[in-house]
């Protein structure tokens, strides 16, 4: 079964071909950071023109790549949200075009499902049930993964999520756009206790997020060093900073896992390439003798190999396609918290 996935929620337009929901034949990205880094942040008429421009391209490759054509493909999926709702009628207009004159089916995928089922694209796969936290840019939240088509909503951001305050922080430290990986590495050359950055733990059982208050406290030390006239040391700035998202996303994730008795957690999404995100998820499962399952970081990011993975799962289990009015959202439609405990959630699929 030859799956062609497409990707285009936000600001890379990727394309993938995968084989049997398992052998990946091909994986292109075209990122736009060169197009928003000076703007410090998406742009989304931006974002969705490039997607315009790219995307006949992007495919092309991902099929020559993989040595097919369309004529081979037994279905599309596609990105159907949630993201820019203008970048993501690009690739959801383009697959259902396509998957008409081909008569296939064209499978709408939740981004957010395809991130989760990103760890099972390479390295050690985990086993149903698992916790996972899916964190990126947009997106700081816990799930209970039932299977492959079953997602359990446990805990999401209020405010910011992980990967935007990473982002703001770097905007207000004047480092550049995207911020994860510009803050990793100077965080890797400070001291990660040098300046005593608030937590937000909320609730004492609450599996949600918050980090708006981190971020303003990284602004009014920022600007009161500035202020005073005292040297800026960034690289404790970023250290103390990203310690602070780390500790928190950490105790969550692994307080989930064990209110819900689950023996693994995978971490997926943009932050998940994290370096001391990943080692400190490593060092607890260890303390706590939970496995720990996180995707290479090329599948960390915004992928298609994910968007056809879960693809795959869906048109196994039956699903027939989209129908030609189908639309975009550009948030998830389930709810925020479960009503009565992890088993009350909204499933994603």
């Amino acid at each position: 079964m030859l799956i062609l996935g497409i990707e285009s929620s936000c600001d890379e337009t990727a394309a993938a071909v995968m084989a049997d929901g398992g052998r990946l034949l091909s994986n292109v990205v075209d990122t736009q950071i060169d197009i928003h880094s000076r703007y410090g942040g998406v742009v989304p008429e931006l974002a969705s023109r490039r997607h315009l421009e790219t995307i006949h391209g992007v495919v092309s490759r991902a099929l020559a790549e993989a040595e097919v054509d369309l004529a081979d493909l037994d279905a599309i999926a596609v990105t159907r949200g949630p993201g820019l709702v203008g970048s993501l009628l690009v690739g959801y207009s383009f697959a259902k075009a396509v998957c008409q004159v081909r008569k296939i089916p064209c499978l709408g995928v939740d981004h957010l499902a395809g991130h989760l089922l990103s760890v099972f694209l390479a390295g050690e796969k985990p086993e149903f049930p698992y916790a996972a936290l899916a964190v990126s840019g947009g997106h700081s939240s816990l799930y209970r993964v039932e299977d492959f088509d079953r997602f359990l909503v446990l805990g999401r951001t209020r405010d910011d999520a992980a990967g935007e305050a990473f982002d703001k922080v770097a905007k207000l430290l004047e480092l550049g756009y995207p911020g994860g990986p510009v803050i990793s590495r100077l965080a890797a050359t400070g001291n990660p206790g040098a300046i005593a950055f608030p937590r937000a733990w909320l609730d004492q059982e609450s599996l949600d997020f918050s980090f708006s208050g981190l971020k303003t406290a990284v602004m009014n030390h920022v600007h009161r060093a500035r202020q005073q006239g005292e040297p800026l040391l960034v690289a404790d700035i970023c250290a103390s900073f990203q310690e602070a998202v780390v500790e928190v996303l950490v105790e969550k994730t692994f307080r989930a896992a064990l209110n819900e008795n689950l023996a693994t957690v995978a971490v997926v999404g943009g932050v998940a390439a994290n370096g001391r995100l990943r080692e400190k998820m490593v060092q607890r499962g260890l303390e706590t003798d939970i496995r720990v399952c996180l995707p290479p970081p090329e599948f960390c990011t915004d992928n298609a190999a994910m968007i056809a993975l879960a693809g795959y799962h869906l048109l196994r289990r039956g699903q027939a396609g989209d129908a030609l009015d189908a639309d975009v959202y550009s948030r998830s439609p389930w709810p925020l918290r479960p009503p009565s405990g992890a088993a009350a959630a909204g499933a994603l699929s």
